[in-house]
């Protein structure tokens, strides 16, 4: 996961996110101080400026990743960054403006691992309402052997099953991806599957 992910924090009190309310403190456009209430007509709380009369969404993040694939291991990388250093997981992080959902699979593999695929195809969509996070999750063949740590991994390793550490595996959602990524492996045929993370997986 990238370096500014949140992924699997808890809300506080308030039920946003933790770190929300700093991030969105002071209005984008006229620099004034935001209130956190719901505006007429709506359902929810949202960041309000009343100088401004401007409303300030905040929508979910799409995460985007892959499993990438070596024969019949996977390729891991081990967390060089927080949260959840020295953990391993695949590579994976928030997708960026200006690029496909395939596209930044392959730009987060590359980051992470220095790697390439032949080719991605969707395997798994995960929500994780409870911090308003979608992860969007790859799987394909690499093209070859020739991988390395990047700047966010401290090592790079490919893993069977019975090697995967799955104590040591940095958040919920790649133990359930991959969980179903063994299960389809036996069988061969791997279906596009969907599901939710709950807040009680995450610890």
């Amino acid at each position: 996961m990238g370096r500014n992910d949140r992924s699997e924090r808890p809300k506080d009190c308030s039920g946003k996110p933790k770190g929300l309310s700093k991030k969105l403190k002071y209005c984008n456009n006229c620099g004034l101080k935001l209130d956190y209430r719901i505006p007429e007509g709506d359902d929810r709380p949202r960041f309000i400026c009343d100088a401004c009369r401007i409303i300030h969404y905040e929508n979910p993040k799409m995460v985007v990743g892959c499993i990438p694939v070596w024969k019949d291991r996977i390729l891991l990388c081990r967390r060089s960054i927080e949260p959840q250093y020295g953990k391993w997981t695949i590579p994976a992080g928030f997708y960026e403006q200006g690029e496909t959902l395939e596209a930044g699979a392959k730009r987060e593999l590359h980051e992470e691992a220095r790697a390439t695929v032949e080719f991605l195809e969707p395997y798994g969509l995960y929500n994780l309402a409870f911090i308003s996070q979608v992860y969007l999750i790859f799987q394909g063949p690499l093209k070859d052997k020739n991988f390395r740590a990047g700047h966010e991994s401290l090592e790079t390793r490919l893993f069977k099953e019975r090697e995967i550490p799955w104590d040591n595996l940095a958040f919920s959602v790649v133990r359930e991806v991959l969980r179903r990524y063994f299960e389809d492996f036996l069988t061969g045929v791997f279906p596009f599957h969907m599901g939710d993370i709950l807040p009680e997986m995450s610890y």
